[in-house]
């Protein structure tokens, strides 16, 4: 695939960018060089290959998924400038 001037143009556009018309060659070039390198790396062969996070094989830590700070909404709301039956209390912005 060839990326011509009219579609860096187009291109710009969509992405909202400022393109002067003598830059736009340069632009498509751009485009045309990394379109190429894509498709490049489509030629490489990564069958068998695991995916992965990190160039150093690393386990993520875990931890139990457990409640350990619960029930403890009146110091919570203690912190509130106004609550009100149990709950924050805001100003209303919709009218």
């Amino acid at each position: 695939m060839s990326i011509d001037i009219d579609t860096a143009r187009r291109v710009a556009k969509l992405a909202r960018i400022r393109v002067e018309e003598d830059a736009l060659p340069a632009l498509a070039e751009e485009f045309n060089a990394v379109l190429g390198f894509i498709e490049q790396l489509q030629e490489v062969d990564v069958e068998g290959v695991e995916p992965m996070t990190s160039v150093t094989p690393q386990r993520l830590k875990r931890r139990v998924d457990g409640v350990t700070d619960g029930d403890q909404q009146e110091k919570i709301l203690a912190n509130a400038p106004d609550a009100r039956e149990g709950f924050f209390a805001v100003p209303k912005v919709v009218e």
